[in-house]
C-alpha cells in the first residue's frame, strides 16, 4: 500500500491568516489533527491539534495566525512511498502528519499516524 492510496478527495486546508480559534474550530468540525496551510497553491506549513494545544497552555491570544506558529516549510512525501517505509520514518521522527506531494508540487492531502496505523494494521 501507498500513502497516496490513503489521502482523501480534498486537503483540509487553511491560510495562513487563518486563527487559531479558527484552526481549532475546523480541525474539530472535521475531526482531524492537522491543517496544510498554503497560500495560493504552495505549502507553507502545517498547523496541527499539538500546536494549539501548546500555544493555549502559553497564553498565545486565540486570535493570532497560524503563521505564527506554524510549522513551516515542512517535509513533503511521494505518494508512491509505500507505508512501512513512511511508518519507520515517523518512527524515527517527532512528525505525526505527513503532507502528501504530487509530482507536480500540489497537495494531495495529509495522512496522520492514525491513518498510517489503520493502514498498517490492515495489511497484516
Amino acid at each position: 500500500m501507498r500513502l497516496g492510496d490513503l489521502v482523501s478527495n480534498t486537503p483540509h486546508v487553511c491560510g495562513p491568516d487563518t486563527t487559531l480559534l479558527e484552526a481549532a474550530v475546523a480541525m474539530e468540525g472535521s475531526d482531524i489533527g492537522s491543517l496544510a496551510v498554503v497560500e495560493g497553491r504552495e505549502l507553507v506549513g502545517l498547523i496541527t491539534e499539538r500546536d494549539i494545544r501548546r500555544t493555549v497552555a502559553e497564553g498565545i491570544d486565540p486570535g493570532s495566525t497560524v503563521s505564527s506558529i506554524m510549522s513551516g516549510e515542512p517535509d513533503t512525501f511521494d505518494p508512491d512511498l509505500d507505508v512501512w517505509d513512511a511508518a519507520a520514518w515517523i518512527a524515527e521522527s517527532s512528525y505525526r502528519h505527513l503532507p502528501v506531494m504530487d509530482d507536480d508540487g500540489s497537495l494531495l492531502g495529509v495522512v496522520s499516524i492514525r491513518d498510517l496505523l489503520k493502514a498498517l494494521v490492515d495489511t497484516v
